[in-house]
């Protein structure tokens, strides 16, 4: 099968682990590790990741410095993109037989600069401070803040996902064989200007909505979204949590309210687009259960009536 895998933030970094060359390193090891027995099952891969964390230390880095060197979104965005893809490529190398190919495809997707959410920041990046570090901090760098789980943290616009640029390469390189990382972080944010010509976007796009549009492009048999959780639960966090196995975009319209605006429903929504538009399987679920996601036995499934 040709499966799109899509690592999330919380799979690439242990929740509450302070982000470090090293910790980050550790963490993609397992995921490469997961990743060897897929490919050994004979399974065709192509990998996504967030950014979320990293793309906000690189901003941090680069207002240390004089203001006119500060970098915008989308170059810290490519930044971030060739840091983690590089993480990624290093460990799979380690992990799989020395003649497997593996490349890491810097990819540009395309937005549109009248899209809305340039006017709506809503997508968290960087650290989590307390409420008085994050007002601080958004005074003095021109900042829009937002709640986020215990703490506050910088958002940005994140507009929706309109085309990969590199899509023809990313399936000339997967049906050849080729492992292709690509498409962090969402991608890297450009616009199509009036006169024709590309340009960078000050935002940072959502992971598993460019990941579900890639999978969409490349006809992947299955979608799959890793995280730090087994799957999609009911009431997560609460004493009624309710892991859910098998389940439909239909049924999962209906529980809508059960799922975090910034956790869990994003999944869901880049899920159940795919199946409504490829009328194949997604899943969610654990990093470690990987080789048991794609048989079915762990994790959420997601398919059509």
């Amino acid at each position: 099968m040709r499966i799109v895998v899509a690592l999330g933030g919380n799979a690439l970094l242990r929740r509450g682990e302070t982000l470090s060359a090293a910790a980050q390193q550790a963490a993609v090891g397992d995921a490469a590790r997961s990743f060897a027995c897929v490919a050994a099952m004979g399974h065709q891969l192509v990998i996504t990741h967030g950014n979320g964390p990293q793309v906000g230390l690189l901003a941090l880095q680069s207002l240390a410095g004089p203001v006119e060197s500060a970098m915008p979104l989308d170059i810290l965005g490519a930044e971030s993109e060739g840091w983690i893809g590089y993480s990624i490529e290093l460990a799979l190398r380690n992990a799989l037989p020395a003649d497997t190919t593996v490349v890491t495809l810097l990819t540009q997707t395309l937005v549109d600069g009248s899209d809305d959410a340039f006017s709506r920041p809503a997508k968290p990046i960087g650290p989590v401070y307390d409420e008085a570090t994050a007002k601080k901090l958004a005074a003095a760098n021109h900042w829009s803040i937002a709640p986020d789980s215990k703490g506050w943290r910088r958002v940005v616009a994140s507009p929706e996902p309109q085309g990969i640029l590199e899509i023809a390469v990313i399936r000339q390189l997967a049906e050849s064989g080729t492992i292709v990382i690509c498409a962090g972080g969402g991608g890297i944010p450009v616009q199509r200007m009036s006169d024709g010509t590309l340009a960078g976007a000050e935002a940072v796009i959502d992971k598993d909505k460019t990941s579900a549009l890639l999978a969409r492009q490349l006809g992947a048999d299955l979608f799959i979204m890793l995280t730090d959780v087994a799957g999609v639960y009911l009431h997560y966090g609460t004493e009624n949590a309710r892991m859910i196995r098998h389940t439909s975009p239909r049924e999962l319209a209906t529980e809508g309210a059960s799922f975090g605006a910034g956790s869990m429903a994003p999944k869901i929504e880049a899920a159940c687009a795919f199946v409504r538009e490829t009328g194949r399987s997604a899943a969610i679920g654990a990093l470690g259960d990987l080789a048991d996601i794609i048989i079915g036995t762990k994790g959420t499934t997601i398919a059509g009536e």
